[in-house]
């Protein structure tokens, strides 16, 4: 789960990492203007990047409490043999739906653990403890089984080998970055300690990729610039729960069973005057 931070005396917004995912899916819906391309496949990217996260839907519904915040545990926090779980969870789903999906979630896995494919400096991989070490690799070494697998298969068809070829794929799973770390720009962070903030390498669709940076605006809204979607302001939400510490051994299964969902919506607007240029 994500536990957004609060400020003191608050509850904490407790978000389902699946709610996380359906919000990202939001943003993918509406990517796309002038000056970016939606992606291709659309439909199919979509569902991925809404479903990114489908892995840890048996993790999330099992409500345990973390011993550290007497909430549920945290993304970052999560015990790992729950992480390897919902690792290959997500890809099995996604290839449920299109081998093209399975491909691009098994993608997002590996580059979770391995630094993003470069994208990133963090590479999670070297951080793991030793005695859980052997699973990680296996799992990784598992996923890029699968990805050998998925790929030949999707070469094998006219249709969809332009989807594979190495800048078109990686146009797409560059966009799943950026849905969800602006989605976690919002969800991890309440709206009192969110700050300017860059997102690069968000590819345009036609061989670039650019900086879009974030500023939160006094009347509440998020400037966004340059402005990758649809129309000049897009407004999205993601549903979760208000939730205080419980103290130790408390059983969340109730007390989540009798807290409706809510929703937090956030409003973007663009940053430039050439949305459509």
């Amino acid at each position: 789960m994500i536990i957004q931070t609060t400020t003191p005396d608050e509850p904490h917004f407790v978000i389902e990492q699946t709610d996380h995912a359906r919000s990202c899916g939001q943003l993918a819906r509406a990517f796309g203007n002038g000056r970016f391309s939606p992606p291709i496949p659309r439909e199919l990217a979509i569902f991925v990047i809404e479903h990114h996260d489908e892995g840890w839907s048996p993790v999330d519904g099992r409500h345990e409490q973390s011993p550290l915040t007497g909430l549920p545990h945290h993304l970052t926090q999560t015990p790992l043999p729950y992480l390897l779980q919902t690792s290959q969870g997500s890809p099995d789903f996604n290839e449920k739906r299109h081998l093209f999906c399975g491909l691009l979630s098994s993608m997002h896995t590996y580059g979770l653990f391995n630094g993003r494919y470069g994208l990133s400096d963090f590479i999670f991989i070297d951080k793991i403890p030793a005695e859980h070490k052997a699973a990680a690799d296996q799992m990784l070494a598992d996923e890029l089984a699968r990805q050998a697998r998925l790929k030949a298969a999707l070469a094998a068809d006219p249709t969809t080998q332009p989807w594979i070829e190495e800048e078109a794929l990686f146009a797409n799973y560059k966009l799943l970055q950026f849905c969800d770390t602006l989605g976690l720009y919002f969800h991890t962070t309440c709206a009192a300690e969110r700050a300017p903030a860059l997102f690069r390498n968000v590819p345009d669709g036609r061989g670039q990729d650019h900086i879009v940076t974030i500023t939160p605006q006094s009347d509440g809204s998020y400037q966004l610039t340059p402005w990758v979607f649809v129309g000049d302001a897009l407004e999205f939400s993601v549903a979760g729960r208000y939730l205080t510490p419980q103290p130790p051994g408390a059983d969340f299964q109730p007390i989540f069973a009798a807290t409706p969902k809510t929703m937090q919506t956030y409003r973007l607007t663009a940053g430039d005057h050439q949305v459509n240029a």
